[in-house]
């Protein structure tokens, strides 16, 4: 059926072209004339050999015996891609004006919504270009070439005038495609701003929320080694988390930077402030942590020195409590030099201490109530008592051990004075015993004349003086050690060996002493008669005829000579020899020689005639 609105206006005549073989069959009448006035133009049923009797042969096709040359197939195809075309880019340019003018039109609300499929055209706007380019391309080229076989031909009616439209449809799409590719971008950079947005609010919302909450509470220092390092563990768990958000931060940080540099100028006050915000959250938190970490390692430090200084206290309590019983002197010395090592290293410790103590304190001080928006005062009391306790019972316990040092040390000195008395006592019968040796291997000479003699007297007192402050020296020593050991509530050690010693070397010595004193005197005797007789003048007959005299100078040589030869016996019954027997020898000798003279003389005395003849 045959529909006028599908014919144009202009059309006058319609020819139906029918087969030949439909002139062949039963003749059907068409009352095609009776549509005319409907139609507004005849219709009329032709064969194609009669065609050229309504339309020219330059006008029809070689198919109906004309000379156009006419390709149907391509044109058709042209065709449907014109008016493929054509549909696609009408109802592109209606979406992208719907969506660019809904754009233009500033809706707050349709600014505020992320992209969603609404947005977005139903076809792709740069495959509707490329078509529409291509379909120009192909127009313009049938416009100025030949076909195929190289018979120019004129493109059709329609083809010229489908180049002007669609030249017109590509420049809408161009200036609509090109106004919708910057409102989305600008979309594009409204929903990032808003994704960061989004971010930012996310991380600030964490840190000043369940970040911030951890950090309230966490705010002890703990009260050893043990229970700080716990803390640390924890805090260090806190750290991990935040390290996370901070990581965000950084990407974020890099994205607003990017934006800003690409920036917009209404967006950047917006950038800006969204930057500020979080980075002062961020730095914020991270220095609060920082803080708390500070906090902690500071009283790690300060409970691993009073840890030390404890041990140290109980160290040198210990040794304190341990009564030392030293066998010397040099033990002594040696172990006070080990309590005065010990005692300035408990000095440095606490030293230390306190200044870890005060640095410790001075970072709680600094500690703000706005760091993690609370009232810190409860929480920096605990803190603080607990430091001053710990060196306050540091400073007390040291000064228990100062106390008993000092009581050591006296102790230990004085036992350095009872070592010193024994050994000073000890060397004192030393003394004793070698002035004894020297009285009788030395001391053996009676002289050779009364003067010679008394001097010899003179000198064994002045020796008997030495031996006396010898034996006194060393009694005193005694005493003192007597003294010492009452004091150091100690077995008397002078009751031992050495009093006996002293003791028996003195009264040797002394035995010794009386025996040599009674041979000097002795001696002194016998060479004063001998020399008054050897020396008196024969004019003096009273004095030569005195036989008494005589008998008495022999009696004493005579004693003297067997005194000699006696042997000193000691309280134990030991005995002792003057010299050696030929020392003894000699000094008996030297009297028997005074004694011949003082007999010679005796007899001259008696016979005078004697003298004559010697002489």
């Amino acid at each position: 059926m045959i529909d006028k609105n599908v014919v144009p206006a202009e059309v006058s005549l319609v020819c139906v072209v029918k087969p030949d073989e439909f002139w062949d069959k039963k003749v059907t009448h068409f009352c095609f004339w009776k549509e005319k006035d409907r139609l507004g133009f005849e219709v009329i049923l032709v064969s194609a050999n009669k065609l050229t009797r309504y339309i020219e042969p330059c006008q029809l096709t070689e198919d109906f015996g004309g000379s156009l040359t006419y390709d149907h197939m391509d044109w058709l195809n042209k065709r449907l891609v014109f008016e493929k075309f054509t549909k696609e880019s009408t109802s592109l340019l209606d979406e992208l004006a719907l969506i660019n003018n809904g754009s233009d039109k500033g809706n707050q609300q349709e600014k505020e919504r992320s992209v969603d499929l609404n947005f977005l055209p139903s076809v792709d706007p740069e495959t509707v270009l490329q078509t529409g380019h291509e379909l120009l391309s192909e127009l313009q080229q049938r416009r100025f070439n030949g076909s195929d076989g190289g018979v120019s031909w004129s493109p059709m009616d329609d083809e010229l005038l489908a180049q002007p439209q669609v030249m017109k449809l590509l420049d809408s799409l161009r200036e609509q495609y090109t106004r919708y590719q910057e409102v989305c971008r600008q979309r594009s950079k409204r929903t990032q701003l808003e994704e960061i947005q989004q971010k930012v609010m996310q991380v600030v919302n964490w840190l000043e929320g369940p970040g911030s909450e951890q950090l309230r509470a966490q705010w002890g220092i703990g009260d050893s080694i043990r229970a700080s390092q716990a803390l640390q563990q924890k805090h260090e768990e806190i750290e991990s988390q935040h390290s996370e958000w901070f990581a965000v931060y950084v990407e974020l940080n890099q994205q607003i930077a990017a934006l800003l540099n690409a920036g917009d100028e209404e967006d950047l006050v917006e950038l800006k402030s969204l930057q500020q915000q979080l980075s002062d959250v961020c730095y914020r938190q991270a220095s609060q942590l920082e803080f708390r970490q500070n906090l902690l390692q500071a009283a790690l430090e300060f409970h691993g020195v009073a840890q030390d200084l404890s041990q140290q206290l109980d160290g040198l309590l210990g040794m304190l409590c341990v009564d030392v019983a030293p066998a010397d002197g040099a033990s002594i010395q040696q172990t006070l030099k080990l309590l005065e090592e010990k005692l300035k290293s408990v000095d440095v410790g606490l030293q230390g201490l306190r200044e870890k103590g005060q640095g410790l304190l001075d970072q709680i001080s600094n500690q703000a109530s706005w760091a993690y928006g609370k009232d810190v005062t409860i929480e920096n009391k605990e803190n603080v008592d607990h430091i001053q306790g710990v060196m306050e019972d540091m400073q007390l316990r040291k000064q228990r051990c100062e106390d008993m040092v000092d009581v050591r040390r006296l102790k230990m000195l004085q036992m350095v004075q009872l070592f010193k008395c024994e050994e000073d006592a000890a060397q004192a019968v030393e003394w004793l015993s070698e002035l004894l040796d020297a009285l009788l291997k030395t001391h053996i000479r009676l002289g050779d004349d009364a003067q010679e003699t008394k001097v010899l007297l003179e000198k064994h007192r002045k020796f008997v003086d030495v031996a006396q402050s010898t034996y006194d020296y060393g009694r005193q020593l005694l005493q003192a050690t007597v003294v010492l050991c009452q004091s150091l509530r100690c077995t008397s050690r002078s009751s031992g060996d050495t009093l006996p010693r002293l003791n028996r070397v003195w009264k040797q010595f002394t035995v010794a002493s009386e025996e040599r004193v009674h041979r000097l005197e002795m001696a002194i005797a016998f060479h004063s008669n001998a020399e008054k007789i050897l020396q008196d003048c024969p004019e003096e007959p009273e004095a030569i005829n005195d036989e008494e005299q005589f008998d008495e100078i022999e009696a004493v040589g005579k004693s003297l000579l067997d005194r000699l030869t006696v042997p000193v016996v000691y309280p134990d019954g030991t005995e002792q020899y003057f010299g050696s027997p030929s020392d003894m020898a000699s000094t008996a000798e030297h009297i028997r020689d005074r004694m011949k003279l003082v007999s010679l003389k005796r007899q001259q005395l008696r016979h005078p005639e004697m003298m004559t003849t010697e002489s």
